[in-house]
């Protein structure tokens, strides 16, 4: 079972210590910075150590979408959540473009914190998987459940888990229409999303990996005004 560790970047205080004080609460072991130079540090003395990163996107010097980059660079196993004051869009979508596994807009409940960061340290690996199948085929693609790999064409791929749990959900529904909805509440697995948003960022990152033309998707294709269906 992975680390129940948790590194939080917040530069507010008083959001850095309810963030905190709410881990604590539910169980997490916490380190806490109020800047992005410190959370690489820490993050790199740690590596290995840490099973959630969450990051506050505005923050002075390397701001939390740079962090979560580096962070996602060298780890892609970790969950990555953002930290975001604001609503609009664009704030979510670069934070998920650059890594991030989950976002929470403030002010946010201790409710929503604890749910938000144990259903991502749930499918970065801290539960227990599923008793199923170890080994999934699915035309040139090969997933092994255990190691959590994916090969296409005997040619490792690398994914975060969430891409590989989409995947593999994808995978076990194939030729079936999914709606964003459901694909919401089967990977994230949290009552506070509203926002389908976070599904297309992560089908769009995850088909710049599987696909032979992104562009063209011919595995993970589109339904439109509905979701998507995993084609082989």
């Amino acid at each position: 079972m992975a680390s129940k560790r948790v590194l939080v970047c917040e530069d507010e205080d008083a959001i850095r210590d309810f963030v905190v004080l709410n881990l604590k609460r539910a169980g997490y072991d916490v380190v806490d910075v109020n800047c992005g130079e410190d959370a690489l540090a820490e993050f790199e003395a740690g590596r290995g150590d840490f099973s959630v990163v969450i990051l506050d996107i505005m923050m002075p010097g390397i701001n939390g979408i740079q962090v979560c980059r580096t962070i996602r660079e060298n780890d892609s196993r970790i969950g990555i959540i953002m930290l975001t004051a604001k609503s609009q869009e664009n704030d979510k979508i670069e934070g998920l473009s650059g890594g991030a596994d989950d976002y929470i807009t403030k002010p946010f409940s201790p409710s929503e914190l604890v749910a938000r960061v144990d259903a991502v340290y749930r499918r970065i690996g801290g539960a227990q998987p599923e008793q199923g199948r170890s080994m999934i085929r699915s035309g040139p693609f090969l997933l092994d459940c255990r190691s959590r790999t994916v090969q296409k064409n005997g040619q490792d791929i690398e994914l975060t888990q969430m891409e590989f749990n989409l995947l593999e959900y994808f995978i076990q529904n194939s030729g079936i229409a999914l709606d964003r909805n459901t694909i919401l509440r089967k990977i994230w697995s949290s009552e506070f999303f509203s926002d389908d948003k976070v599904v297309d960022v992560n089908v769009r990152r995850l088909r710049m990996k599987v696909e032979d033309d992104p562009s063209s998707p011919s595995y993970i294709q589109t339904v439109w005004g509905y979701g998507y269906k995993w084609v082989v």
